[in-house]
């Protein structure tokens, strides 16, 4: 088993950032991720919020792992740290921690790649684009590509 651990900064407010991680999924990066379950979900005294969540995925393994009687059995213990940038608002800093195995071997190099902040982005700009069309709504005025190309030729 290997542990590993990254960081990464989102361009993106705290508030944002933990709004996508709710409905990191379905997305096109992932898709492999097939269900999701929530197992618990608590906020401790001090206000963080708890998410124990079960992933069902088929991933597809290269065909070398199971020639070599190694089955498509994947466990991923994963922890996600949101946290606003210490110095910057408007960013969230991202610690992501994962033992992975598969029957004892480990592929965090190859599935690290595939899980994560790709994913994350594709949510956050997904949000902000429904937030752009709920307040365009709003105001009466929902604009289309088409339209919108069509004003910036004017």
């Amino acid at each position: 088993m290997k542990i590993w651990t990254s960081e990464h900064v989102f361009d993106h407010p705290w508030e944002t950032v933990t709004t996508a991680a709710m409905q990191k999924y379905p997305n096109p990066m992932n898709p492999s991720v097939v269900g999701v379950d929530v197992l618990d979900r608590h906020i401790d005294p001090s206000g963080k919020l708890h998410s124990h969540r079960l992933l069902s995925t088929e991933w597809g393994l290269p065909s070398i792992v199971k020639s070599i009687s190694f089955t498509n059995m994947v466990s991923v213990d994963e922890r996600l740290i949101y946290k606003p940038h210490p110095q910057d608002p408007e960013k969230t800093v991202l610690t992501q921690e994962a033992i992975i195995t598969v029957k004892g071997v480990s592929l965090s190099s190859y599935l690290e790649g595939l899980m994560g902040r790709e994913a994350m982005e594709w949510v956050i700009h997904k949000l902000n684009a429904e937030i752009e069309e709920l307040t365009a709504s709003a105001r009466g005025t929902i604009r289309t590509p088409m339209a919108a190309a069509a004003f910036a030729e004017k």
